[in-house]
């Protein structure tokens, strides 16, 4: 498996470093031959090569398996024409990555500030109301008067559709239960097509139970009694939300683990920022980046029929769980270790594994 590593900005060195350190672990542990390519994107590239997606790099990633993202300083980068292009938006218009699953769940000793939780939130990754996946122009964020703004949001049968599909077929590997969360009381005809679209993949799923739920409500519920929830499925923004809430109520966004996906390809990316305010300081949580990785590796398994990658994904986070559950992990979830020592201590329990 050939997979490209961008370690990105501010933390992103450090997190990625240690997700990279156990990937080539795993990797001589279960013979799986990774062939880790490493490459530059972000303010390294824009420095660089005067633009922060350089020449061939997306050439590159589509000749390889599977693409390691690092946090990316997105909010800087505003003007296409200047070479600052979000990485992140890229390639996930670029690769069509559709699927954005994001879980978040309880590990003991964490200091998870709520009830035991373990869910998934499947968000839609390349409409909804953002402003550069809706139209071929990149912006469709108009200013009317100098007072006032019209953002448009696109939504079609087609996306709503797939991610459907793909938040139901991971029911089918979970606890069988989809949570539809929406606003279809107000924008009636866009989260109508989008509930319409999942009650119709549904069907083809008798065995899964499906609620629905308008996202506010569901901001309390999850809040509330964060274990009745098993896979949710919402749009794009709805999803970017609530996946952070999740995440937090896990016990901290150093562990909200992603990965990106679409039919050919996907991409492992912690769902947190890149947090330059404690770049270099060595107390990012790696985590994110670690278990992020491990999604990677079990969906170029199951893509594959490729067994030894699943176990290879089910042995990191193992050993991430078993780690924070002994305090050798970073302050946000209760252990004391800076993000290097983290990941040393993260090595030594896979090697025992």
């Amino acid at each position: 498996m050939k997979i490209i590593v961008l370690p990105g900005d501010g933390i992103g060195a450090e997190t990625v470093s240690v997700a990279v350190e156990a990937l080539e672990l795993v990797s001589k542990k279960f013979k799986l031959n990774l062939n880790l390519h490493h490459d530059i994107a972000g303010h390294e590239s824009l420095t660089k090569h005067g633009t922060t997606i350089h020449a061939g790099l997306l050439d590159a990633v589509k000749n390889a398996d599977g693409l390691i993202l690092g946090p990316m300083s997105t909010y800087d980068f505003k003007d296409e024409s200047k070479g600052e292009i979000n990485p992140s938006k890229f390639f996930r218009k670029s690769l069509d990555l559709f699927a954005n699953i994001r879980p978040a769940k309880t590990f003991p000793g964490s200091g998870a500030v709520h009830k035991p939780l373990d869910l998934v939130v499947v968000r839609e990754n390349t409409e909804g109301f953002y402003a550069d996946r809706n139209i071929e122009s990149g912006g469709s964020e108009m200013l009317i008067t100098s007072d006032v703004v019209v953002s448009l949001r696109r939504i079609t049968r087609q996306c709503c559709e797939r991610i459907a599909r793909a938040a139901f077929e991971l029911a089918m590997t979970r606890r069988k239960h989809v949570t539809v969360v929406h606003k279809a009381n107000v924008l009636r005809l866009g989260d109508g097509m989008f509930i319409d679209s999942c009650r119709l993949i549904g069907k083809e799923f008798p065995e899964v139970q499906i609620e629905e739920i308008i996202v506010d409500a569901m901001m309390a519920h999850v809040v509330r009694t964060p274990e009745r929830y098993d896979v949710i499925v919402t749009t794009n923004m709805f999803g970017d939300i609530l996946s952070d809430l999740t995440a937090e109520l896990s016990g901290s966004l150093g562990m909200a683990a992603s990965i990106n996906a679409g039919v050919n390809y996907a991409m492992a990316q912690a769902a947190h920022g890149s947090a330059p305010d404690i770049a270099g300081k060595n107390i990012a949580n790696p985590f994110s980046q670690v278990w992020s990785a491990a999604m990677l590796l079990n969906w170029f398994g199951q893509r594959n029929g490729r067994p030894a990658f699943t176990q290879a994904a089910q042995v990191l986070e193992t050993a991430v769980v078993g780690a924070v559950a002994a305090g050798e992990s970073t302050k946000d979830v209760g252990g004391k270790l800076g993000t290097k020592e983290t990941g040393q201590a993260l090595m030594v329990r896979l090697a025992k594994m």
